[in-house]
């Protein structure tokens, strides 16, 4: 029998070459991974990896789920990396090893977009999925908020203006130090890593346009507007603010230990933990579905993905995820994403983004 291999053991050489047979190295696959032999199906197909924004990411891994449940094709990977830290994953360049999809909750910017252009990613496919509110919540034990953006902006800014052409350490403490009218509680607030896009969003929408009250702020914008987003923009480091990484689930879970406190969470986190955090008022508009869809509660926002089209020929199904992400199935007023907080497009809004997911599929195609 030497130098002959009996059946079974050339079929175990024959399936898996580096491993003993009945022994296949486990700890190099990964959770829903599939053993496929080649003489059965070649190459197993790659997954699609998918990065970027912690607001996004459980709209996307439900989606993923559901592909992953219909499709001919494995489950997406999912990772959460807030939304800079995804475009600078996603931009670093092409090829099955690398992300096809980045989570975003806001655009591109343009330093992103070169850093693309410069590693081989040309014009990445913007997907408008549907809105979101920046929520500003507290334990269902803590006090009630009615908060309005220059109060943030006093609360959190690094530095405030002194009223003569300067600019002194913010002395608040409390959130009566700021408007005797707030609770009288100290300032505390549990809120996103400079990576974050729901960061970007709230430092944006919030603390800028809040700075813009004071007349001081308001004459700098007038004069150097790069040195006023600068002051606007900067969040005290005093410990008034923590960071809490790209996690709104552990943001949650402090809240509820510290009454006291408040969060920065997008609107999704809010509706899936209703029954432990609840929402302020800004300036007396509620941090709900109808007033975020029209508008009228001023830190809400657009959330995207966008698809590296130089990965459509290395990975398959990006065009069937991006797809079944916008499908009225999914994203459209009675979708499954509703459920978990998603705030949907118009219909001609959705329908103009089913129809540029479509094209992926053609480019797909035509390769």
């Amino acid at each position: 029998m030497s130098g002959v291999l009996r059946p079974g053991l050339a079929i175990c050489a024959a399936l898996w070459l580096s491993a003993a047979c009945g022994r296949t190295d486990l700890s190099k696959l990964e959770v829903g991974d599939r053993i496929v032999t080649p003489s059965i199906t070649g190459v197993q197909a790659e997954k699609i990896k998918i990065v970027g924004s912690s607001t996004v990411a459980p709209f996307a891994t439900a989606v993923a789920e559901q592909f992953g449940a219909v499709s001919e094709w494995p489950t997406p990977v999912v990772e959460t990396t807030g939304t800079g830290g995804g475009f600078k994953a996603f931009c670093l360049g092409t090829g099955p090893e690398q992300p096809s999809i980045s989570n975003a909750s806001r655009p591109i910017k343009d330093s992103e977009r070169a850093l693309c252009a410069a590693n081989g990613i040309t014009d990445p496919v913007e997907i408008r999925i549907g809105y979101d509110g920046i929520v500003i919540a507290n334990s269902k034990a803590g006090p009630d908020f009615d908060i309005t953006k220059p109060q943030l902006y006093r609360a959190l800014a690094k530095d405030l203006p002194d009223g003569s052409g300067g600019f002194v350490p913010n002395p608040n403490r409390s959130w009566h130090d700021v408007d005797p009218a707030l609770p009288d509680e100290p300032i505390l607030v549990f809120g996103p890593p400079p990576t974050s896009g729901t960061r970007d969003a709230f430092v944006e929408l919030g603390m800028e346009h809040g700075a813009l009250d004071d007349p001081q702020m308001a004459a700098l914008h007038a004069e150097d507007e790069m040195a006023f987003l600068a002051r606007a923009h900067t969040i005290r480091t005093d410990g008034a603010w923590i960071d809490f990484g790209e996690n709104d689930a552990a943001i949650v879970q402090s809240l509820t230990k510290t009454p006291a406190a408040i969060g920065i969470l997008g609107f999704s986190f809010l509706e899936q933990n209703s029954d432990r955090v609840k929402a302020a008022r800004l300036a007396g508009v509620g941090a709900d579905f109808d007033h975020i869809k029209s508008g009228d509660y001023g830190l809400s926002r657009m959330l995207f993905f966008y698809v590296k089209r130089e990965n459509l020929g290395f990975v398959p199904g990006i065009a069937g995820f991006a797809e079944e992400f916008v499908s009225d199935g999914a994203a459209g007023p009675d979708g499954y994403l509703i459920d978990k907080g998603l705030i949907p497009l118009t219909d001609d809004d959705r329908t103009r983004e089913q129809a540029l997911a479509a094209t992926l599929a053609s480019t797909t195609d035509a390769d």
